[in-house]
């Protein structure tokens, strides 16, 4: 090979620690998870010293959720640049507009305009800065444990814990627990510029909306006259069985008002795992602001044109007839692993949160999440438990994982279950 497996592993992880992060290093060395990825094709990833693989069921959040160099996207990849390169942010560009008008049709509601970002962060600061900008309000509302990105806005949008250590953050941002009508009703104003919202907060566990939920805040948002951002960086992109997860409380929002975002950020998984790209939607109405200042916000590679091929052929691939149906079956067939789990470790595994692909495996306390991830990891796969929730174990496979291959996750799962049950005393049913 010529790019992976070029030094010895040793020397990687010390030029790692001396350049790079000398706190992942040291994490890692702690916990013996010192995993170099090399080789990586579909839903495996390879040690770069070839002696370790594991099934990756964490996708970097969505990332790879057509697996590892899917050959379509590195087709896509090697004919553009033929031809491509990154483009120039102040010029117009086919490859944009093309990508755009495609995003417009699949889009839950009218949602024609798009501005591009290189990821998710960078596309929910768009998305912020647009509604400010739009209402000419200050106030902004998130929810608790939710998590938008690192960077300004998407910053300001999060959880303490993230933005306190940086310092002052932009005033005008505050939370209220997600999922919580009554809260949200007793906070929002007419002050207020916009409500975002991930459809599906990972870093909180991946609690499940109730049905009614999001029609509930359309319902507020429009009687106060702010916009409803739809975080979609990682749920969108048939992770939960439909193109975009919104489209699930679509469907249920009789008898309230029909929750179409006013504004749709994506990311992730849109570049294929291959080149980064993320995206801003939103309605024709809001583009009055963009018009009248066309230059005020850009992007140097947002939207950068090999991207764009990359992320077109995403979306050829995910709006091919049978890809969702799959996608469906893999997570009914996983649904079934689980309550099996469920009943084979009672006081292990005491919840499970699924829509689609988009699963979290909850526990007791909070030592759980991290000791099942690297109880995993010793077992051969690759989940992460979610942050702002330790309780919870991130599970998102990647879509195009196969029947078999789900089989070998779910026995990763049992093997894993069994060592914590072990360690902590809890029952076991055979």
């Amino acid at each position: 090979m010529e790019f992976i497996g070029q030094r010895p592993k040793k020397e990687t992880i010390a030029s790692f620690r001396d350049h790079v992060s000398s706190g992942k290093a040291a994490f890692f060395a702690q916990y013996g998870m010192d995993f170099v990825p090399g080789r990586r094709k579909g839903i495996y990833l390879w040690d770069v010293g070839g002696e370790k693989r594991l099934i990756n069921c964490h996708c970097n959040g969505g990332v790879f959720n057509l697996g590892h160099r899917h050959a379509q996207i590195v087709d896509a990849l090697k004919r553009a640049v033929g031809e491509l390169d990154i483009g120039n942010h102040h010029l117009l560009s086919e490859q944009r507009a093309t990508l755009a008008a495609r995003l417009a049709d699949l889009a839950p509601g009218d949602l024609p305009y798009t501005v591009f970002a290189v990821g998710g962060g960078e596309a929910i600061d768009f998305a912020l800065k647009l509604a400010r900008a739009h209402s000419r309000r200050p106030r902004v509302l998130s929810a608790q444990g939710g998590y938008h990105g690192h960077t300004g806005l998407a910053l300001a949008a999060g959880d303490p814990h993230y933005r306190d250590p940086f310092g002052p953050m932009p005033p005008g941002f505050q939370q209220v627990p997600f999922g919580d009508l009554e809260t949200l009703a007793a906070e929002i104003g007419d002050d207020t510029a916009a409500v975002i919202l991930e459809t599906i907060p990972a870093t909180l566990g991946m609690p499940i909306a109730p049905p009614d939920y999001f029609s509930g805040v359309r319902a507020l948002c429009d009687q106060h006259g702010a916009l409803l951002i739809v975080d979609e960086v990682q749920t969108g992109l048939g992770r939960t069985g439909k193109m975009w997860a919104i489209e699930h409380w679509l469907e249920t929002a009789s008898p309230g008002p029909v929750p179409e975002p006013d504004i749709l950020a994506t990311g992730k998984g849109l570049s294929g795992g291959i080149y980064p790209i993320a995206a801003t939607c939103y309605r024709a109405p809001l583009n009055r602001f963009p018009h009248d200042h066309p230059f005020i916000h850009i992007s140097t590679f947002g939207g950068a044109e090999l991207g764009c091929a990359v992320a077109l052929a995403v979306l050829d691939i995910s709006a091919e007839p049978g890809f969702l149906q799959h996608v469906n079956e893999l997570a009914a067939q996983l649904a079934t692993g689980f309550d099996q789990l469920q009943a084979r470790y009672p006081q292990t595994l005491v919840e499970v949160r699924q829509l689609g692909l988009m699963c979290a495996l909850v526990f007791p306390d909070e030592t759980c999440g991290p000791m099942m991830t690297k109880l995993l990891y010793e077992e051969g796969l690759l989940a992460i438990y979610a942050n702002n929730d330790p309780r919870a174990l991130q599970f998102l496979p990647p879509l195009v994982m196969d029947a078999l291959e789900a089989e070998e996750a779910l026995g990763a799962l049992d093997r894993a279950l069994a060592g914590l049950s072990h360690l902590r005393g809890w029952q076991m049913n055979h």
